[in-house]
């Protein structure tokens, strides 16, 4: 699809889209943070507090289970702030074709989209830590000294679940949504290393590199990496090179089918 994007700036255009889809969230705030964080808190409120106030788990597991709930929470709320819209857009809705005439390339259009979900997923993550904290009590070992990698941890995770929500908002039929929730989603927490360091499966040294195609890995590791550095956590370069990867692959795979719905 073609576009006369030559006599407004992208840049201008792009903006308006963007402010367009924050303006949207902000007046449905309550609500997607209800659909975004509730599954997080419901793991703070058992692992966090309930068993260790029974005694079956230490303040150790604490520490690394409260920047793994982050991890979640910002992977969770970017992947559907994506793809969601996407699956309406392209379904009933045809909200999409508005966007499509807009002066600008195409690529630029699945490009916002992404950017939004970044934001989206950042929103989440501020949010849940303070709630976590305030549920959870005094953690031991969590610091804010490593303020510039969870920036990047935080900016690199959120584009790489945001480029993932493309792809399978543009992937997936309409009457398919909770397929992706059943079949990729759920597996993809709960073998992203969230609920336990990535170094604890090395008693089963299989999964322990199976997992490494999970992009939440890299996101979890490189939370505790900057919020609990003194327990066992993936390199940081490691980790960023694997946010990295998944952020490319996820976005040319995704943008090469919003393309192909978009022209189809």
């Amino acid at each position: 699809m073609t576009n006369d994007y030559g006599r407004v700036p992208p840049g201008r255009v792009f903006l308006a889209l963007l402010l367009r889809d924050l303006r949207v969230a902000r007046r449905e705030l309550a609500y997607f943070m209800i659909r975004t964080t509730m599954q997080p808190l419901l793991f703070v409120v058992v692992f966090g507090w309930l068993l260790p106030a029974m005694g079956f788990v230490t303040g150790d597991y604490r520490a690394a289970l409260l920047p793994g709930i982050l991890a979640v929470s910002l992977a969770f709320s970017a992947v559907q702030s994506v793809a969601l819209p996407m699956v309406a857009e392209f379904g009933w809705t045809r909200e999409i074709e508005d966007r499509l005439l807009a002066p600008v390339p195409t690529w630029l259009v699945a490009f916002e989209k992404v950017v939004a979900g970044v934001f989206q997923g950042f929103i989440a993550a501020l949010f849940v830590l303070p709630v976590a904290r305030l549920l959870m009590g005094p953690v031991e070992g969590i610091t804010f000294m490593e303020l510039e990698k969870l920036a990047a941890v935080i900016l690199l995770g959120g584009a790489s679940f945001s480029s993932l929500g493309l792809l399978l908002g543009t992937a997936i039929n309409t009457e398919q949504i909770g397929l992706m929730f059943s079949v990729i989603v759920a597996p993809m927490i709960f073998f992203g290393a969230a609920y336990y360091p990535w170094a604890g499966l090395s008693t089963v040294p299989l999964m322990k590199w199976l997992v490494l195609i999970n992009p939440l890995v890299y996101v979890s590791e490189g939370m505790r990496a900057a919020l609990t550095p003194q327990l066992p956590h993936m390199p940081m370069v490691a980790v960023l090179a694997g946010l990295a990867a998944t952020t490319t692959a996820f976005w040319v795979l995704g943008y090469r089918t919003f393309l192909k719905r978009a022209i189809g």
